[in-house]
């Protein structure tokens, strides 16, 4: 019966491991089917991540921009400019020998400032009415732009809009499909906004400068096509290069057609041939920006062009004429830049169309990263239960890495954009689902060691006593541990201009990222005094270099407080404080310690006990006293050999008979071995040799040496103050045969 029971159990649970990560599966994949817009929200923003990261690096091409900027208003009037100054921009560009002239202005309205509009504001009086009718002979503005455009090369334009119109704009070339329909495709616009008919019929081509953002307010796909009603117009960007190829006609190529891969589905619209040019878009006749960000050579300013002086080659160019003025509201936003010209868009789109410099979603992307998610789920799923879940967290992290590896190979080798975070999330989803039974199982006896531990260890160390407890012994052990302790000088200033929030505040800012520095380089945090750390090394597990990588914690520290304090200084300058600059005194001891869970039955703390304790927080208090940053002792030293480290002094410290060698640490092992240092520590030795055998004039001598090869790095020139002052005191009054060369530390 028991057997049968456990049986039982082992069943219910497999089903489980399979059933759960297999629903979740299925649910993922429909919700990639059904395209939601969070989802695909997401993956534009891992696409808009792939331009940041490697943007289209701009190349001159023969498409300049005509800009109707500031400055241009400035010279020329604000807008609307008159038709007859348009027209004389369009006669200018024309003599230039641009390619073609392409509007992204629509100009709906008759010109205001035409005399048969102007005429009829004028009061009736006789001196008036006698010139009415040389005013009526006039000519048009409108007309003289339309004959303007004819004689030029020139492309209007329009904008579609949801509101029906009553007129529809002129097409100026015809439509051939390949494959399915590519209407069926297109969103429906039941109206648009028209330039003038005599414009219109004028222009050699009308394209529609409709923009529609994504879902976030960005430009990242411009459609080649549109549909208005049943009709297919054209984008002014393929005008734009239909009129300057001097074709007459598009081939729209959807799916079905020849040499189009969509499985049989019906996945939308796939390129728009223009003249010579065969351009890729995605399934709604969208053509991707491979967005540049700004450049300011593609702008040339309009007043420019109306000059006489120095005119710009625009010679075989296709010429838009837009604005960026801020007042003219054409700013758009793209993955690059917050704020752009429209019509800086359809510049860069042409530019990757002369270029053939394309972002592309193939048609078959959706069915690729469906049976991608779909395979590696069900390997997943059957996987685990099997080899358990590190093994197969390690396969599907290498799938991971593959599939994010090929999705940007994809991006900068073959302009492809492939999704790499909906498989990514769904395999990750899965297997943390398919693992968390066994999870369960291990968790209790890891989760009681975190919280033994996890407020004072880094998070490196707890994590290797969670995966085998051996490594913890409880209760007290004789180690040899590196003791440090941290604690800021003059705290008792600083603290001053602070209330007690604002002080708990201004610790914690402290402590937080001095804790991670030294649970960085493995260090277990003891405890907490004031302003105050004390850490210790090679407890509760091994480290065999446990010297060196408390002094490397030190120098990260006093390295991390120069770059802390230059963000003080704007803090307390700005709220009006006096800034104190804030500077660390760390002691550094090696020694032999009793470290374990220490206290009482009702409260204990993992900690330590021992004399090489005391050295260290007494090696921290004479920090002041040499002005150093860092002292160390010298069993210390012998296990740092390499790093940068002076000897200050023979110190009995206070509470204790015997003396010991204080050191300063002042460098890494980079900084040790420079010429600079050595010579320093040759002289060095020398001045302390003669200091302790009492040979004042040399001792003399020998300090001043020091003091010229005393650097900012070193900052040894209070150490050798204090030994001027005890060399000419000395000399003054002789110690005495018995003296040992030692000084007994008056303060801790």
């Amino acid at each position: 019966m028991a057997s049968k029971t456990m049986v039982a159990t082992r069943v219910k649970r497999d089903w489980w491991t399979f059933i759960v990560p297999s629903v979740i599966l299925v649910l993922a994949v429909g919700l990639r089917i059904a395209n939601s817009p969070l989802l695909e929200e997401s993956q534009l923003r891992v696409f808009d991540a792939f331009q940041r990261w490697h943007p289209r690096t701009f190349q001159q091409a023969p498409v300049r921009i005509v800009d109707i900027d500031d400055e241009s208003l400035s010279r020329l009037g604000q807008w609307p400019w008159p038709r007859t100054l348009i027209a004389q921009l369009v006669k200018r560009l024309s003599d230039l020998g641009a390619s073609v002239s392409v509007f992204d202005v629509v100009f709906a309205e008759p010109d205001r400032t035409s005399p048969s509009h102007v005429l009829p504001l004028w009061p009736s009086t006789p001196a008036i009415e006698a010139l009415r009718a040389d005013v009526d002979a006039l000519p048009d503005h409108d007309r003289l732009l339309a004959q303007a455009i004819t004689d030029a090369n020139v492309v209007t334009a329009f904008t579609l809009t949801h509101q029906p119109s009553s007129r529809e704009p002129l097409r100026k070339a015809g439509f051939s499909y390949g494959g399915d329909d590519p209407r069926g495709f297109l969103p429906i616009y039941p109206g648009a906004v028209t330039n003038l008919e005599l414009l219109e019929a004028a222009a050699a081509g009308n394209g529609s400068f409709t923009i529609l953002p994504d879902r976030d307010g960005i430009i990242r796909r411009i459609p080649l096509v549109f549909r208005l009603h049943d009709t297919i117009y054209p984008s002014l960007v393929a005008e734009a290069l239909r009129v300057a190829q001097g074709a007459s006609a598009y081939v729209v190529k959807s799916s079905g057609a020849s040499g189009e891969l969509g499985f049989g589905a019906h996945t939308g619209i796939t390129h728009v041939k223009v003249g010579q040019f065969v351009i890729p878009t995605d399934p709604q006749g969208r053509l991707w920006l491979y967005d540049t960000g700004y450049v300011s050579a593609r702008f040339l300013p309009a007043w420019r062009i109306l000059s006489d002086d120095n005119p710009p080659d625009v010679a075989g160019h296709i010429v838009f004429v837009g604005t960026s003025a801020a007042g003219l509201k054409d700013i758009r936003a793209t993955p690059l830049n917050a704020a752009v010209a429209g019509v800086e868009v359809h510049t860069q789109l042409v530019e990757q169309i002369l270029l053939q410099q394309f972002l592309q979603r193939p048609d078959w992307a959706d069915g690729a990263e469906l049976l991608y998610v779909f395979l590696l789920g069900i390997i997943l799923i059957v996987a685990l239960p099997r080899l358990g879940p590190a093994w197969c967290a390690l396969f599907g992290s290498i799938a991971l890495v593959i599939v994010c590896g090929c999705s940007w190979y994809a991006f900068i080798a073959l302009h492809w954009l492939i999704d790499p975070v909906f498989p990514s999330v769904v395999t990750l989803v899965i297997y943390l689902v398919a693992s968390l039974m066994s999870f369960l199982h291990t968790e209790a006896e890891r989760r009681q060691v975190r919280q033994a531990f996890g407020r004072y260890l880094s998070p490196v160390l707890v994590q290797r006593l969670a995966e085998s407890s051996k490594h913890l012994a409880l209760g007290g052990e004789l180690r040899n541990l590196t003791l440090l302790f941290a604690d800021i000088r003059g705290f008792t200033t600083i603290s001053e201009q602070f209330n007690p929030q604002e002080l708990t505040h201004f610790i914690n800012r402290f402590l937080t990222p001095m804790t991670d520095l030294i649970m960085k380089r493995s260090g277990t945090i003891d405890k907490y005094m004031g302003d105050c750390i004390m850490a210790f090394w090679n407890a509760p597990l091994d480290d065999a270099d446990h010297p060196r990588h408390a002094c490397q914690a030190a120098l990260d520290m006093r390295n991390y407080l120069i770059q802390w304090n230059q963000e003080l200084r704007k803090e307390f300058e700005a709220a009006g404080k006096t800034f104190y600059p804030v500077h660390i005194g760390i002691g550094i001891n090696t020694g032999d310690c009793c470290v374990g869970n220490l206290g009482s039955d009702q409260r204990f703390e993992y900690s330590v006990l021992g004399d090489a304790v005391n050295l260290a927080s007494r090696f921290e208090g004479q920090c002041k006293t040499y002005n150093a940053d860092v002292v160390i002792g010298d069993n210390v030293r012998l296990r740092v050999g390499d790093f940068a480290a002076i000897e200050l002094d023979l110190v009995k410290v206070k509470g204790k008979t015997k003396p010991v060698h204080l050191f300063a640490l002042l460098g890494d092992e980079t900084f040790g071995a420079t010429k600079e240092f050595r010579q320093l520590v040759v002289v060095h030795a020398r001045l302390l040799a003669a200091y302790r055998a009492q040979r004042w004039d040399e001792a003399r001598t020998l300090l001043d040496e020091c003091l010229a090869l005393d650097t900012p790095r070193t900052r040894l020139h209070v150490l050798y103050a204090l030994y001027a002052e005890r060399i000419d005191a000395f000399k003054a009054a002789s110690p005495g045969p018995e003296w040992d060369g030692s000084h007994a530390a008056t303060s801790k």
